[in-house]
């Protein structure tokens, strides 16, 4: 009984601590507002390649979790890095590209510098320290999404790390603001 009456105590004291005095009415006829119109922000008109990079970025983050499988390409049964980009680029862009690292590797297209690159661009990486043998898709501020190998999911990871500095071999810019 004490804790009831204790509880409500507590209660009713956060009510009357909420609570504050009414304000005495103010004369609007005497506040004047200033007729001044606050200007809109500048808002940047995005090209077709931001928007579809954008939509790329989204897409692979929804994949976020799959399990990886070596030759996988669906998310129904898992991806390996080159079946993830695949199936990204084509569910969200309509772009069709190579099913191999090899193939992303030799594509003719923009070789942006680490310093230049934007959510979209495809990473490419030699894991052993020879030819490119793993990609993953950068996604802005210093990350990639990847499946990056057997018992792991499609995760996202820090460009930055050494090892995939150590590992990084250039990048591929798929969508052009042609």
């Amino acid at each position: 009984m004490r804790l009831g009456a204790l509880l409500m105590l507590i209660f009713v004291a956060l009510l009357a601590g909420c609570s504050s005095a009414p304000r005495a009415p103010v004369e609007t006829a005497a506040i004047q507002k200033p007729n001044v119109r606050t200007p809109l922000p500048h808002i940047a008109r995005s090209n077709s390649a931001d928007v579809l990079g954008n939509d790329v970025v989204f897409q692979a983050f929804s994949l976020i979790g799959t399990p990886y499988l070596y030759g996988g390409s669906s998310p129904d049964t898992g991806f390996d890095c080159s079946g993830l980009i695949q199936y990204v680029y084509r569910e969200a862009a309509g772009v069709s590209l190579p099913r191999t690292t090899a193939g992303l590797t030799s594509m003719r297209t923009a070789n942006p510098s680490e310093s230049a690159l934007v959510p979209g661009d495809l990473l490419l990486f030699a894991m052993n320290g020879g030819r490119v043998n793993h990609a993953g898709i950068y996604i802005g501020e210093g990350r990639f999404l990847h499946a990056p190998s057997t018992g792991g999911v499609v995760r996202v990871d820090e460009l930055g790390s050494s090892f995939w500095q150590r590992t990084f071999k250039g990048a591929r810019r798929v969508l052009s603001s042609n």
